[in-house]
């Protein structure tokens, strides 16, 4: 009983070290990616991307309460939540390694474990191995990045340790009358896990290992074999049979009883329900008549997976009261399938398919998609049906690893294989890019940087030995960053102590543990069979893997200990010697992570939303890329109710029906988009693209008439590509114009002072040749029917493309950059976006927005926090040339002043934005100033690429090196404007040899 107080006592200390760690560093508000929208949701419980996260939203909302109405703190509160459940998962993890540990230290198998206390030493050891390897695992770098932002992994792992310490609970509890009653729990705890993300299934297969050895005292080969193919069974029965199986069948049920037997809507699905839990009811009878224990532990498993499982009843029962995030519009059964389903994402080949090569050769009907028709109170099928692409078999192969036939893929491709365009790969060649790139470069990569080294913050970075260069030797943005972290390898030389320690003394344990940092990492990447390119790194996914290595650093302790033993004789100087060594491993990794993992002063995702939404004027309509791009901008107006009046159009959600529908309603203080068209204009399946299709008859066509003529479905746009193949939609011309009204535009009173002149009757552009997507046809529809009632913005950081080359009428605000009907006469399509009103964007950049935590150096910005500060210099550098043009020297270096007061080389290093200054500061007498930008850009960007020209991979970091020379390019622009030849020839001859292997 001593030991099992100090081993709770211990393990709460442990807790305690880590609950610290991470709600100290936790971001007080909303981090990029998906953090914005799962707080959002969160908050107000609504529907976030497929397959949604029900149990971390609903508690989630049961921390954001906290709040006691103070908006501003629902954001720390849901991030808080990942940091305690980071903090139990180290918990588990404790407990975990000193059940094993106590099994190595006191040579117990689990069938014989005795009841008898380890003596003072032995405790000392055994509870030294599990503080170093939960301490370890809570400082390393995937796993502390998930613990301080409100995102589903933290919560993942926490499922992943609880059903490991439970399933080792059970372990030395099997020999009781009622201990299938941790199996039931664990069952409980994996149906709770499915609404927070499908890795803790992975845990299957080791959880049935432990089972296996602890009812076979005598395991074979043979035995092990069965129960993973049992395991594997129900692993697929979980993922295939409960998830998308029941759901699937409950809409089969639906449409039959409504569209065949009449029955009103929702009748098959409570059917489908009562038949459910009839069969549940009648197999307990069975089990009960039987006497079958093991019968009735499988129905006490299969009922708690679906009471834990129904957290996802609220996805449908949210949607269908329309809330204002409401993704994919889930609402009934038949939607609600395809969200679990992920189905707008598409799907990857995995053990067989296409390779990059092919090219398709028919189409192969998709699964039907049905809608509800209230009018005759039955499901129809939506046509068209999808279409798949259907390819020879000659074309197909095995495990299909080099399968995007995307030109930049390809590129990406042959980085890594010696593969040609027009020629199938070769089984070796696609292994070889599974191995080397999807292995080697997407997981072993991430599991270094956790426990050897991590080289940087930038996308592609490697992995620090102990062998690397000097700091002082790597370039400064390498060198000098707080991500160049360097743990000597420490960490990992533990860890593989602890493994062939662990593998000796007790293998059934070791392959238990070597089975779940497989299943968690390897096997994933085989599964995901991701592509050659990544919009960010995706080390969070293999916390799990981490979390299985951890257990052998911890019991690396042990393994010291008995390396010493010949150095050290008596049991307790070596034990405290083994810990102490041990301690260095959590040691390196806080020392050297902290800096890079501490978020508690960022603000910057936050302050960058509610800037791009200040940006607008009343009654907005702002269309934005999505990402990052947008769940910030939902996190500040759901929670913190920041511009509510602006409504938010993600571009790439314009292409789906759902969301064109969900525009067309009212949401708070925003009236409905202005679209004209119905719902068959735009219904799935239906102008998801017109083709360009040229007609020398139509020079020109109006904005308003063709959207009419699309409404109308008009054969005048009908194209047929295929002979019995229906008629579809295109534009006959690229040339677009709308007519305006000037005078009522006039009384509108929205002509910045200055230009008057450039009112235009009739807005003239091209669309070009590549096709109209479902997005520029919607865009198409609210300009010509908003009628400048609304104001209407794009994102300054949206892809040009999507600007519809409407740029000549675009007129910077801020952040975004507003249509009228006003062309800037100084407009040329190698030149900047924009016209700039300069009190606008004076009042903008100069007062309202706001820059927390931009001047402090302490704060760690990684690559991607980087990006929304480069679009603040770029608008700040805008506005200081704009005046330094209209000759008011002192307004151009009084922004150019504040740009770098508010963001300083120290906290936010110089960009490709910072030279542009440079005419500003000379033109205000300070030079040297200007001269310093120069230089420092000049030295970085000759030391990154010097680098990565040395670097055997130095083709992995294009765009990186792509953004250096971009900084080069301006320092020679703003260099030689400034009559500074020698810097600009300077940075000239280091441009001149890659300027000229682009013209060869």
């Amino acid at each position: 009983m001593r030991f099992q107080r100090l081993n709770n006592l211990v393990g709460w200390l442990v807790f305690a070290i880590a609950a610290a760690t991470y709600l100290s560093t936790l971001e007080p508000t909303a981090s990029f990616w998906d953090c914005g929208e799962f707080i959002a949701c969160a908050y107000k419980l609504l529907v976030p991307h497929p397959p949604g996260a029900p149990t971390f939203l609903l508690l989630g909302r049961l921390f954001s309460l906290f709040s006691f109405g103070d908006p501003t703190k629902v954001a720390v509160l849901v991030n808080a939540l990942s940091g305690l459940s980071s903090a139990f998962t180290v918990l588990f993890l404790f407990w975990s390694i000193t059940r094993m540990a106590s099994k190595l230290v006191l040579r117990r198998s689990a069938v014989n474990t005795p009841t008898e206390e380890p003596t003072g030493t032995d405790t000392l050891l055994i509870l030294g191995a599990g503080a170093v390897g939960a301490l370890a695992f809570a400082f390393t770098d995937s796993f502390w990045f998930n613990a301080v932002e409100g995102e589903v992994y933290a919560m993942s792992s926490l499922c992943t340790a609880a059903v490991v310490w439970l399933m080792l609970k059970w372990e030395g509890h099997a020999a009781e009358p009622d201990s299938d009653k941790w199996i039931v729990l664990i069952a409980y705890v994996i149906g709770l896990s499915i609404g927070v993300h499908l890795l803790n299934l992975l845990t299957l297969p080791a959880l049935g290992l432990i089972y296996y050895y602890r009812r076979n005292p005598n395991p074979n080969v043979k035995g092990i074999v069965a129960v993973m193919a049992v395991c594997l069974v129900l692993l697929a029965a979980v993922l295939v049979g409960i998830i998308p199986g029941l759901p699937t069948l409950a809409g089969y049920f639906e449409v039959f009883f409504v569209n065949t037997v009449r029955l009103p809507f929702n009748s098959g699905l409570i059917i489908f329900v009562v038949a459910l839990i009839g069969l549940t009811v009648y197999g307990f009878r069975v089990s009960f008549r039987r006497k079958s224990q093991l019968l009735n532990t499988a129905m006490l498993c299969f009922t708690f997976i679906l009471i834990g499982y129904s957290s996802y009843l609220i996805v449908p029962i949210r949607s269908s009261y329309h809330p204002t995030i409401n993704e994919n519009d889930p609402e009934d059964v038949l939607s609600f399938v395809s969200y679990l389903k992920r189905e707008q994402y598409g799907s990857r080949p995995l053990l067989y398919g296409p390779q990059f090569n092919a090219q398709p050769d028919h189409n192969e009907p998709g699964a039907p998609r049905y809608v509800r028709n209230t009018t005759s109170n039955t499901y129809d099928e939506a046509l068209p049906r999808p279409q798949e692409a259907g390819y020879r078999d000659e074309d197909k192969m095995l495990l299909p690893r080099l399968y995007s036939p995307e030109p930049n893929h390809i590129q990406e491709y042959k980085k890594w294989v010696d593969i040609q365009e027009g020629v199938k790969p070769t089984m070796g060649q696609n292994l070889s890019f599974m191995f080397r790139y999807q292995m080697g470069h997407m997981f072993w990569r991430y599991f270094m940087w956790n426990y050897v080294g991590r080289e940087s913050d930038v996308q592609q970075a490697g992995v620090v030995t102990p062998f690397s260069p000097s700091v002082r030797s790597l370039p400064e943005r390498i060198g000098m960053s707080k991500a160049h972290n360097n743990f000597f390898a420490i960490p990992l030389i533990l860890g593989l102590v602890g493994l062939f320690f662990q593998s000796r003394r007790d293998s059934k344990d070791a392959l238990v543990v070597g089975l779940l940092f497989l299943l968690t990492g390897l096997a994933i990447i085989v599964y995901l069979n991701q592509p050659p390119l990544e919009p960010r790194e995706r080390d969070y996914t293999f916390a799990g893997a981490t979390f299985a290595f951890a257990i052998w650093i911890g019991l690396g302790v042990l393994g010291l200990a008995d390396l010493l033993r010949s150095v050290i004789k008596s049991e307790g100087p070596r034990a405290a010697v083994a810990i102490a060594l041990g301690l260095v491993a959590p040691g390196i990794l806080v020392a050297q992570g902290w800096d890079d993992h501490d978020r508690s002063g960022r603000y910057n995702s936050v302050d960058s939303a509610k800037n791009l939404l200040n940006s607008c004027a009343p009654n907005a309509i702002l269309f934005t890329n999505g990402d990052n791009d947008t769940f910030p901008l939902w996190y500040a107006q759901e929670v913190e109710g920041v511009r509510t009046d602006v409504r938010v159009a993600v571009l790439s959600y314009l292409n789906t029906d759902w969301y064109i529908q969900q525009m067309k309603r009212r949401s708070y203080l925003s009236q409905p988009l202005p679209i004209s068209m119905g719902e068959k204009g735009y219904a799935q399946g239906t102008n998801d693209y017109l083709p360009f299709a040229q007609n020398p008859a139509v020079k020109e066509v109006d904005v308003k008439q063709f959207i009419q003529l699309v409404q109308q479905n008009s054969p005048l746009l009908q194209v047929q590509y295929q002979e019995d193949g229906p008629g579809i939609m295109s534009f006959p011309t690229p040339n677009f114009y709308l007519p305006v009204d000037t005078t009522a535009f006039k009384k509108l009173g929205l002509i910045p002072k200055g230009r008057e002149n450039q009112l235009v009757d009739r807005m003239d552009w091209s669309m070009g040749k590549r096709g109209i997507e479902k997005k520029n046809l919607v865009i198409l529809d609210m300009i010509a029917t908003n009628n400048w009632k609304r104001p209407i913005y794009f994102s300054s950081t949206v892809t040009p493309s999507d600007y519809m080359n409407l740029q000549p009428y675009f007129q910077l605000e801020g952040l975004a950059y507003r249509l009228l009907p006003l062309k800037d006469p100084n407009y040329t399509p190698q030149g900047e976006d924009g016209y700039v009103d300069l009190d606008l964007n004076y009042r903008e950049l100069m007062k309202t927005f706001s820059y927390r935590g931009l001047t402090n150096d302490k704060i760690f910005y990684d690559e991607n926090n980087l990006k929304f500060p480069s679009n603040y210099r770029d608008k700040f550098a805008r506005l200081a040339n704009t005046y330094l043009e209209r000759g008011n020297k002192a307004k151009a270096k009084e922004v150019a002043d504040y740009c770098l007061q508010v963001m300083p080389d120290k906290a936010i290093p110089y960009d490709y934005y910072s030279p542009q200054l440079v005419p500003a500061l000379i033109a205000g007498g300070e030079k040297q100033r200007a001269d310093e930008i120069l230089d420092t850009m000049t030295r970085r960007s000759i030391q990154m690429l010097s680098y990565y020209a040395a670097r055997p991979d130095g083709s992995l970091f294009d765009y990186d090196q792509r953004l250096h020379l971009v900084n080069l390019q301006y320092v020679y622009r703003s260099a030689m404007q400034a009559g500074d030849t020698v810097r600009a020839q300077k940075a000239f001859a280091v441009l001149q040899p890659y300027l000229q292997g682009q013209q060869q």
